[in-house]
């Protein structure tokens, strides 16, 4: 399985990214899909998550109100879009697939890449 993280870069405070999950090779089936960021020097943050149907959402507290995770209609694509960004959302980005929506980074089973996301006041 590959993850193919992107859409990062250098935005203001205040506004919007969208971020894309391409998940390709040999899934065995339906997975959910996490958002996950670290920023430098700090730990591995919980972002977003969502199950394979689209109808089960979880956010990090940080988050809630300003960032949204779909699934594209073919489903082995997952966005995260992200408004009303702050500096403190800095950090780089990661995808992962696992069997159920989860806070918890230990259920994800692969990884992608990263996308860093600067966010300038």
């Amino acid at each position: 399985v590959q993850l193919q993280a992107s859409g990062g870069g250098l935005v203001q405070a205040g506004s919007s990214l969208r971020l894309s999950c391409v998940v390709s090779g040999r899934t065995f089936g339906v997975y959910a899909v996490g958002w996950f960021r670290q920023a430098p020097g700090k730990e591995r943050e919980f972002v977003a998550a969502i199950n394979w149907s689209g109808l089960t959402t979880y956010y990090g507290d940080s988050v809630k109100g300003r960032f949204t995770i779909y699934r594209g209609n073919a489903k082995n694509t997952a966005y995260l879009q992200m408004d009303s960004l702050k500096p403190e959302d800095t950090a780089v980005y990661y995808c992962a697939t696992g069997p159920v929506a989860s806070q918890a980074a230990e259920i994800y089973g692969h990884w992608g890449q990263g996308t860093l996301v600067t966010v300038s006041s």
